[in-house]
């Protein structure tokens, strides 16, 4: 059996004396699509951070093809084929799109930076079209695509995304969803997602973990958490609905003891 391109194990991080992440393990597969789903607070984004090392865990390991990386500088991981876009965007306003797309390949030194680019343009052709523009000027949706093709321009092996649907628009999400697709079906780029919107997440991924409280409570193929009843009623907006018509209570989640 081969090995997963990105390992966590055992995961645990504290903000403070608060235990943010409660032994997550998880993996993902090259050339696969994971997706990580949970309500606010629930640890998605530190373990995001975690794994790309903006945070250091208190125990656990993050192996990338086998190799530990936990601990180390964010560069590093950087240059090691690990890119993360992050809640927000956090696109360098005051730079242009082509400067921005620019730091996005600083930690290479091959000579393919001009294909990718012509690449990104092709996914994003919006950004060649606002090239000189200084991207804090750019709209939300706008910012959402240059922060994922700044990520593409360092040529990563796995990208973490997260929460890419955040503060845009239907139409938006509709379009940054489809360039997700269309990065794993054509270019056979592997992501880690974490999204609140668990039905656009879901339609890409291949498998998906279910965060809660710090704690892995469920897992499995998109197909069959789509299935799920507590998948379907907590995190795709179902309703259970009783013989009678409407719900008396509202039902508990099975995955709890």
């Amino acid at each position: 059996m081969s090995v997963p391109l990105l390992e966590v194990r055992n995961l645990e991080c504290f903000y403070g004396p608060v235990m943010a992440l409660r032994g997550v393990s998880l993996d993902v597969p090259e050339g696969k699509t994971v997706a990580v789903l949970g309500g606010n607070g629930a640890g998605k984004t530190t373990l995001l951070r975690t794994v790309s090392g903006i945070m250091d865990p208190e125990k656990g390991e993050v192996l990338l093809s086998g190799v530990p990386i936990a601990g180390i500088e964010p560069d590093r991981i950087v240059r090691s084929g690990l890119v993360h876009v992050p809640e927000g965007r956090e696109v360098f306003p005051l730079l242009s799109v082509e400067e921005n797309l620019e730091m996005g390949a600083y930690t290479r030194r091959d000579g393919g930076v001009s294909e990718d680019a012509a690449a990104v343009f092709d996914y994003f052709p919006v950004l060649r079209e606002r090239l000189r523009q200084p991207a804090g000027t750019l709209s939300g949706g706008e910012q959402q695509m240059l922060a994922i093709a700044r990520a593409l321009m360092a040529r990563p092996r796995i990208m973490l995304l997260d929460e890419p649907s955040l503060g845009l628009s239907p139409v938006m999400v509709r379009d940054i969803f489809a360039i997700i697709r269309r990065l794993k079906e054509e270019r056979g780029v592997t992501m880690l997602l974490v999204e609140q919107n668990a039905t656009m997440a879901l339609d890409v991924a291949d498998f998906g973990y279910v965060l809660e409280n710090g704690q892995i409570a469920l897992d499995g193929p998109a197909e069959r958490l789509k299935r799920n009843a507590d998948i379907r009623e907590f995190y795709l907006g179902a309703r259970t609905v009783s013989p009678r018509g409407d719900r008396r209570w509202k039902r508990r989640k099975t995955w709890r003891s």
